[in-house]
């Protein structure tokens, strides 16, 4: 997903006493209409342990957004390895249960790469 840098606000990184910089990614996939219902239900009430290993990989300032079938998602990344981080959501149990009930919710977009489900956004504007 492309990521643009930036000082978070106040410059610390949630939970931390040192500035860090804060990464910035966006992404876009197609929320199946026969699925919304399903997909507002979970994430109405996502649960505890999923959100606990985002946190614990430096994600922060999440968001969905829904537009017409298309969800948007924004994030901000704290850590120091994005790559390390994005494979321990991935190892997560929890997070790979989480994942069998909203990937059938979700299609890609048609300008996804083969095997990409979330396409990563660009951003082309910003401001502090």
């Amino acid at each position: 997903m492309p990521e643009q840098s930036a000082t978070p606000p106040h410059g610390a990184a949630p939970g931390a006493g040192t500035p860090r910089a804060v990464r910035r990614f966006a992404s876009v996939i197609r929320l199946r209409p026969e699925k919304e219902a399903e997909y507002r239900a979970l994430h109405a009430d996502a649960w505890p342990q999923v959100l606990a290993t985002l946190t614990a990989a430096r994600i922060g300032n999440y968001s969905i957004f829904l537009r017409d079938g298309l969800l948007f998602s924004y994030l901000e990344y704290y850590g120091d390895d994005y790559e390390a981080d994005q494979a321990r959501i991935a190892a997560d149990p929890a997070t790979r249960r989480w994942w069998e009930l909203t990937d059938p919710c979700q299609r890609p977009v048609d300008s996804a790469a083969p095997g990409e489900t979330w396409a990563p956004a660009e951003e082309v504007f910003h401001l502090d």
